[in-house]
Parts: structure tokens; C-alpha cells; sequence
């Protein structure tokens, strides 16, 4: 190596230093935030369905919509960065995320309340996949980049377990639209220390961005889920068929068409590397049991054991803690051991806490459920950080922004899954159960609709009855959470398996530079 690279080495990796982590902590501003509003409106469900009162489909569609978009358009966006520059993306993105979230604030109907957190997954999208590239190319040391995605990844997962305390507190002061206008002040500081500190970085031979690529990923995720969701609520029903079949149609055209662009949004030869495959596959799990719990918990804490909303984002916050403090530590384990035994672990811890769920009734004490919440933070930080770390350094550095976007797109879509399938699995036991005689049919219409409906319908009725409606629900909500966290528990169990396997031989880059 001569003089002139040993210097511009040494320019990229010591002279940068401090701006490299003030940069990170930019970055880390903007994950926090859209991780934390996947989750925050969870806790928010009581007081908004009081206000605009949606139906129970209404309600599971305010709760995904966000998911959904995000999930379906996070691929494009990261190949949108990857030719426009991605800090561009971010503060663009950064800037629509916050004016959205005004919308979202002052929704005043269902409908209006969907298309506004439809258009905050938009903007969402182009943050998520900028931040992982961005660090991707300001960190060119793979053990400082371990690191920074170690940060990165505890805060995604933190984050999503954040919004529960952050909802809790502003919902006990203020009304429930507070809980997204905290968006805008930490917006404004992304912009002006972003455009500051953060380098422009983008891939210079990305060619022409593909906008029929663009609707075939979109409409292919979104038909997914949605006939997920509708099979887990309503059964085997033709909408939920055409779903699955337009979107199964759109992915195998966007798989085809991808497979002959020159400059393809989404490089589908990175998927014949069994480690990345694995990584994808564990890094989409792990957030879906996550996810999965934090929704149908923040639920069962206010709904059933009658907790305030603060108490119950406070109740939760050991998932938030478990995550940063494996998150932080999983790349130094994933050296030393190995990656499939990090990941492998992460995803059983995860299964094993669902499952003790199973036991969950009316009266289990806090010990219990703190003690699950925790384990499941544990595993999810050593499984997202670790699988993000592997999804990102398997690539070569001009394709960060898709790579990454793979990484987000696992992320967001275990999100939605989680809430979709584990949520429908709750909602689909919950219907079933059996309002006393003589409760007038408008009532029972209401309690069957959602547990938070059921409240607020038998307050219309005497005293005994109401006891009576409230009661049949909460024991419904239970069974169907027990039945929940069951599913979850295999499924992530059966994850851990595949995960040793896929992962076998996967390995952490320790040189400089890669």
C-alpha cells in the first residue's frame, strides 16, 4: 500500500471519527421513530376507537395500513436512495414523515385516519433503508460497523417497544393525536443536523429507477398480507383468495422482471447466498413475535387488568431494555461463538417466552409477564442485530441502500405480520364468545367487535349485566391471546431450527475494510 492510500485511509476511518458517531446518532434519531410509531398507537386504541369509533376491521386496518406501506414500498425506496443519493432520500423523507404526522393527529373519521397513516408508511419508507446504507459507507471497519449496526438495531427493536411508555405518558396527559405530533420536533433536528453531518452517498452506476418494479413489489406485499389477515379473521373467504392470488401473481413478476433489468431494484441473486436467505428469514421472525406480543399485550394489561396507559408502556419496557442490552453485545458474542449460535439462541428465547404465555390468565402477576417481555428482548436483540450485520456486509458497498431495504422490508413486514396473523388469531377467538340474554343486539354487536368496544357498550347497561358482558369478553381476549402466543411460540421455534442450518458456517468480517 503506498503513502497516498495509507492517508486516505486514514482520513476515512480516524480524522472522520467524531462525526462518524454524530452522524450515527442522526440516523438512529430516525429509526427510533418510525419503530416507535409502529408500536405507539397500540396503547392509543382504547381512547381513538371512543372517538372515531371504527369497526374491529377499521381498527386492525389503522393499526397495519402504516406496516403494510412500509413493507411494500421499503425495496423501492432503498433503490430510489441508492440512484438519488441517500441522504437526499432521508431528508426528504424526514420532512414528508413529519407534515403526515400532523394529518394523522387530527384524523376525524376511520377512513381519513387509514389514508393518513397509509401516507406516513410512504414516508416512513425512505427512511428506514437510507439510515442501514448510510451507515454501511460511513463505517468501513467491520468491527466499528458491528457496532454501529448494534446501536442501529437496539434502537429498532427498543423502539418498538418504546412506543408503548412514550404513548402511555402522552395519552395520560394529552388526547390520543399527541402521540404523533411528537414527530415533529424530533423531524426538525434530523433536518438541520442531518444535512449537516451526513454524507451524501449513492451507487454510481445504478441505472434508470423501474416504476412498474415499483407497483408489482407494492401490490405483491400488500395482497399478502391482507389475505393473511383476512384468512386469520375471517376464514377461507374469496377476497382473501383474490388477495393471495394478485399478490402471489405480482411477486413472481417482479421476481421475473427483476432477473432481466440490467439495473434491477432488487439484486435477486443476493438470495442464492444461504446466509443472507437465513438472515432474512430470521431477521423477519424475530420482529414478528415481537411485534406480535407488544400489540396484543398493551391490550390485555389496559383491557383486562385494567392498568392506566402509562403503567402499561412502563410494564413493558423490558423488552426495550433486553433488546439495547443484547443488541449492543451481539456482535463481540456472534465472533466469539459463532453466528448461527447467536441468531439460533435469539429466536428460541423468543419461542420459549410465547410459550410460557400459554399460561397467561385474568390474574397472572407482573413477575411473569415482565420476566417474558424481557427473554423476548433478549432474543431480539441478539437475532436482528446479528442478521443485520450479515445482511449488510454479504453485499458489496454500492448495493447498501437494496441490501439494507431487504433488511427493513423483513422488519416492517414481520411487523405487520405480527400484528395481522397473531392479532386475527386473537380477534378470531374473541368473536366467538356469548353475550348473556336479553343484552340489546346494538350492545352485543359492539362487544363482539373488539374488547375495547365491548367496554364501552356495557356502559350503557345496568350495572350486574355490564360485569357480566365485560367479563365473558375478557375471558374470550385471554383464550384467544393464550392461542396466540402458542402460534408464535412454533413458529419461532421452527425458525430456530431452520436458522441453524441456513446460518451454518456464516461468519462476521473482522479485517479492515471489506
Amino acid at each position: 500500500m503506498n503513502g497516498t492510500e495509507q492517508t486516505g485511509l486514514r482520513t476515512e476511518t480516524e480524522v472522520k471519527s467524531p462525526g462518524r458517531w454524530l452522524a450515527l446518532s442522526v440516523l438512529v434519531l430516525a429509526v427510533l421513530l418510525v419503530a416507535v410509531d409502529a408500536t405507539v398507537l397500540g396503547l392509543a386504541t382504547p381512547s381513538l376507537s371512543e372517538d372515531l369509533k371504527p369497526s374491529g376491521n377499521q381498527l386492525l386496518w389503522i393499526g397495519d395500513i402504516y406496516s403494510f406501506v412500509i413493507a411494500g414500498l421499503l425495496v423501492s425506496m432503498g433503490s430510489l436512495g441508492d440512484r438519488i443519493g441517500r441522504k437526499k432520500l432521508l431528508l426528504v423523507g424526514a420532512t414528508a414523515f413529519g407534515a403526515v404526522s400532523v394529518l394523522n393527529a387530527y384524523a376525524t373519521s376511520p377512513e381519513m385516519m387509514i389514508v393518513a397513516r397509509a401516507l406516513l408508511g410512504v414516508a416512513g419508507a425512505t427512511l428506514m433503508p437510507s439510515t442501514l446504507a448510510l451507515i454501511r459507507n460511513i463505517f468501513h471497519d467491520p468491527k466499528e460497523r458491528s457496532l454501529a449496526i448494534g446501536i442501529w438495531g437496539a434502537t429498532a427493536s427498543a423502539g418498538a417497544a418504546v412506543g408503548p411508555v412514550i404513548g402511555g405518558f402522552l395519552l395520560q396527559h394529552f388526547y390520543w393525536g399527541s402521540v404523533f405530533l411528537i414527530n415533529l420536533p424530533v423531524m426538525l433536528v434530523l433536518v438541520i443536523v442531518g444535512s449537516k453531518l451526513l454524507p451524501e452517498s449513492k451507487n454510481p452506476v445504478a441505472g434508470p429507477w423501474d416504476l412498474p418494479s415499483v407497483g408489482l413489489s407494492l401490490v405483491g406485499i400488500i395482497g399478502i398480507v391482507y389475505a393473511i389477515k383476512e384468512l386469520a379473521s375471517h376464514g377461507a373467504t374469496a377476497g382473501a383468495g383474490l388477495a393471495a392470488a394478485l399478490g402471489a401473481a405480482a411477486l413472481y413478476a417482479f421476481v421475473r422482471r427483476q432477473l432481466t433489468l440490467t439495473a434491477p431494484l432488487l439484486d435477486m441473486r443476493l438470495f442464492r447466498h444461504r446466509g443472507f436467505s437465513g438472515a432474512v428469514l430470521a431477521d423477519l421472525l424475530t420482529v414478528f413475535g415481537l411485534s406480535g406480543l407488544v400489540f396484543f399485550l398493551s391490550q390485555f394489561l389496559q383491557l383486562v387488568q385494567g392498568r392506566e396507559p402509562l403503567e402499561a408502556g412502563l410494564a413493558e419496557l423490558p423488552a426495550a431494555i433486553g433488546a439495547v442490552v443484547t443488541g449492543l453485545v451481539a456482535g463481540r458474542y456472534a465472533r466469539r461463538y459463532s453466528v448461527r449460535t447467536v441468531v439460533t439462541g435469539g429466536l428460541a428465547a423468543i419461542g420459549l417466552a410465547l410459550g410460557v404465555l400459554t399460561l397467561v390468565h385474568q390474574e397472572t402477576g407482573y413477575p411473569l409477564l415482565g420476566a417474558a417481555l424481557l427473554v423476548v428482548g433478549l432474543g431480539a436483540g441478539f437475532s436482528f442485530t446479528v442478521t443485520a450485520d450479515v445482511i449488510l456486509s454479504s453485499v458489496p458497498k454500492e448495493q447498501a441502500g437494496s441490501a439494507s431495504a431487504v433488511s427493513e422490508t423483513a422488519y416492517e413486514l414481520g411487523a405487520a405480520l405480527g400484528i395481522a396473523l397473531l392479532g386475527s388469531i386473537v380477534t378470531g377467538v374473541y368473536r366467538g364468545f356469548t353475550v348473556p340474554a336479553g343484552v340489546p343486539a346494538p350492545v352485543a354487536d359492539a362487544a363482539h367487535e373488539s374488547l375495547g368496544g365491548a367496554v364501552e357498550a356495557a356502559k350503557t347497561l345496568d350495572p350486574q349485566t355490564a360485569h357480566t358482558v365485560v367479563g365473558a369478553a375478557q375471558d374470550a381476549f385471554v383464550d384467544g391471546l393464550r392461542l396466540a402466543s402458542g402460534v408464535g411460540a412454533a413458529v419461532l421455534l421452527a425458525t430456530a431450527v431452520a436458522a441453524w442450518f441456513l446460518l451454518r458456517g456464516q461468519r462476521l468480517h473482522d479485517g479492515a475494510g471489506h
